[in-house]
């Protein structure tokens, strides 16, 4: 029997949890099973408010919790039967959690995530490894990206430098020399899906863009693009982090009323965006050969034309390495419970700024 672990990622496009379960019993991790549940109704509408509000009352916050952590569980218990496996088979599973507020330029910084863990082990009795992003925090960081690290174990080569480009609700980008003394990048880039697909709930009535049909049939309003780009986050200095909480439709209404556009050439300005700070961010960094891409954006073709056309060096997506594009987060959080349980550490400080390398989140035991 291997050395299973599972990774729990709900990220923060909202559209459900992804689940690995891995076996690293091998030189490289094997995925042995992937699992998706979408959000139920009665959690992604509270959940969806909760991530875009400012504040929220402590007995939402509470039932909140409660009620993802035993969703988690549920999501794990029904992963494993599709498997033909059960708990005693799980060395621990790493949970992300839902970021609900995430903030590592306040004084302090903080950032919340929840799904509350003493649930999922209570109800699947296996160990649990959760809140990651803390204790990067607490020694100076941003607390994100964390995926790097994961990046560097399964990607990295000796003969070409890679870019690594995560989009689900924000982009990240991973920067991976072929020359190991040379230093791992990270930042995220700016909005990945989020504010596409907040504008397509809201105006098209669909939950997102699939495969950018929509945005493939309006026009980039080339002021609009100009200004939201002008925006101080895309010109700061790495590292550094965002969220849903800085990039929403709040956010967007501020620059649409200077530049009034059409629903339909919004919606393509906001994908040239997504794009436009991916590409800026890859051109930043050291020379880079060839760019992987994953995560719930490698579905929109549009999105993946434009930066092909807008980055000169090839783009590909992480399935040319041998690894779903959809399941890699989920990957990368089993493999950072593992780091946990066996006391190595999970971050990299010339990625979040942290003062030095730590063991990353709290082990909750069966």
């Amino acid at each position: 029997m291997g050395q299973f672990y599972i990774g729990l990622m709900s990220g923060t496009s909202l559209d459900g949890v992804d689940l690995a379960i891995v076996d690293f019993d091998t030189l490289k991790p094997t995925l042995i099973s992937t699992h998706f549940t979408k959000y139920p109704n009665k959690l992604l509408t509270p959940l969806k408010n909760a991530c875009r509000q400012s504040s929220i009352h402590f007995d939402e916050l509470g039932r909140l919790d409660a009620e993802l952590g035993v969703f988690y569980a549920n999501c794990v218990q029904q992963a494993l039967s599709n498997a033909s496996l059960n708990s005693h088979d799980i060395t621990a599973i790493g949970s992300h959690g839902q970021t609900i507020q995430h903030s590592p330029n306040s004084q302090p910084s903080y950032t919340l995530q929840i799904g509350d863990a003493n649930r999922i082990t209570q109800n699947t009795g296996i160990s649990v490894v959760a809140d990651f992003r803390r204790r990067d925090i607490a020694a100076g960081g941003q607390g994100a990206p964390l995926v790097p690290a994961f990046h560097q174990a399964i990607f990295q080569s000796s003969i070409e430098n890679l870019a690594v480009v995560n989009i689900g609700g924000i982009s990240n980008v991973t920067f991976l020399p072929a020359n190991c003394s040379e230093a791992i990048i990270g930042f995220d880039c700016g909005p990945g899906n989020t504010l596409m697909d907040q504008w397509c709930q809201q105006y098209f009535d669909r939950p997102y863009d699939e495969s950018g049909d929509l945005s493939r049939a309006g026009n980039v309003s080339t002021d609009l693009l100009n200004n939201l780009l002008r925006d101080p986050y895309f010109s700061q200095g790495y590292p550094k982090s965002t969220g849903p909480e800085y990039f929403n439709l709040n956010w967007l209404k501020n620059h649409l009323e200077r530049n009034p556009t059409s629903t339909e050439d919004t919606l393509s300005t906001l994908c040239e965006l997504t794009a436009s700070c991916i590409a800026q961010s890859i051109q930043q960094l050291p020379s880079v050969n060839k760019t992987l891409i994953c995560g719930g954006g490698v579905h929109n073709s549009h999105l993946q034309a434009r930066l092909e056309t807008l980055l000169n060096s090839p783009v590909t997506t992480t399935a040319t390495y041998g690894v779903d594009p959809d399941i890699v987060e989920a990957m990368a959080f089993a493999w950072l419970a593992k780091q946990t349980i066996e006391g190595r550490t999970g971050n990299i400080p010339s990625v979040t700024g942290a003062k030095q390398t730590v063991v990353l989140g709290a082990i909750y035991s069966a």
